[in-house]
């Protein structure tokens, strides 16, 4: 089954995948969804608001779907950027692990996590990812019931905290952000890990999986992965490498973001794309420094790094 709907420049297209687990293919996503029959769905992610929720509730209008739960594989605006509008408009339930509802919970969560914007910057940038969580997953949880479908869990926490891969009845991975796709690694100058390390650990941890397709939200649906995921490490540790390759000295933190951006050839042109590379480089300086790569010393009153 595959539907097409053009949406201004945006093809939005409906992909299935495996048995009743089908995802909707946008510019910049994979979002999936398990058919509970010809009417009622439940969906893994809702995607951005921004440039994406006209298209796919044009989607779900057309095909007469209608959503009556939510699962999330974490709390990042390109994931849950729907959950609150599709909540009010279906009534539906949204489950996601505790530590990532807990950050969408409120705007002043909001802010814990995105701490180097105002409150008033995330209220305005980011205010419609608050959302009630309705059903909580634990760290030891194994698998979810909704709507009577069993839901099988894997914790792979690193990408966010709590991030998760979730397994339909037909035996699909939808992996997330867990891993990356061909299609980013090509283009993708500093893929984001809220801790490298821990996420590294659970790309391994994917080696020790077996299901029939597998997903991944940005952007590729694959039937094996055993190359992918070496692809991931090689290209996360290559990534740290450059990093650690444009340290000079012994510099500060605002000195290391100045030498990568001008390293990795990165435009930044407003504020909000600034904070997004600092809160990408963080994760980078911090592996390099857990693994003994960098060393950190105080200078003055000020925390500097050196090799």
């Amino acid at each position: 089954m595959t539907l097409f709907i053009r949406k201004e420049a945006m093809l939005l297209k409906i992909i299935k995948v495996k048995g009743n687990t089908f995802c909707i293919e946008t510019l910049m996503s994979y979002i999936p969804f398990y058919k509970l029959n010809d009417k009622e769905i439940i969906m893994l992610d809702t995607g951005w608001k921004k440039g994406e929720r006209e298209g796919i509730e044009e989607v779900l209008e057309k095909n007469n779907f209608r959503i009556v739960a939510i699962l999330n594989s974490h709390a990042h605006i390109d994931h849950i950027g729907n959950n609150s509008y599709f909540k009010n408009k279906y009534k539906c339930v949204i489950a996601m692990p505790a530590y990532e509802a807990h950050i969408c919970s409120s705007i002043v969560n909001l802010k814990l996590y995105y701490s180097s914007q105002t409150l008033k910057q995330v209220e305005e940038h980011l205010g419609h990812m608050v959302c009630e969580t309705d059903v909580m997953i634990n760290v030891n949880q194994e698998n979810i019931i909704l709507c009577g479908v069993e839901f099988k869990i894997i914790h792979t926490p690193g990408h966010s905290p709590e991030h998760i891969c979730i397994v339909t009845p037909d035996d699909v991975a939808y992996l997330g952000d867990a891993l990356i796709s061909y299609e980013v690694i090509e283009g993708a100058k500093m893929p984001y890990a809220y801790i490298l390390s821990e996420d590294l650990k659970s790309k391994v941890k994917l080696q020790g999986i077996k299901h029939s397709k597998y997903i991944v939200a940005h952007k590729g649906i694959y039937n094996n992965i055993t190359k992918l995921i070496e692809d991931n490490i090689s290209f996360y540790k290559s990534r740290a490498e450059k990093v650690y390759e444009a340290i000079d000295g012994t510099i500060t933190m605002e000195e290391i973001k100045k030498a990568v951006i001008k390293g990795f050839n990165i435009h930044v042109n407003d504020y909000y794309k600034y904070v997004t590379i600092e809160r990408m480089l963080k994760s980078y300086v911090e592996y390099l420094y857990e693994t003994d790569k960098l060393k950190l010393i105080m200078d003055n009153g000020f925390p500097k790094y050196t090799k």
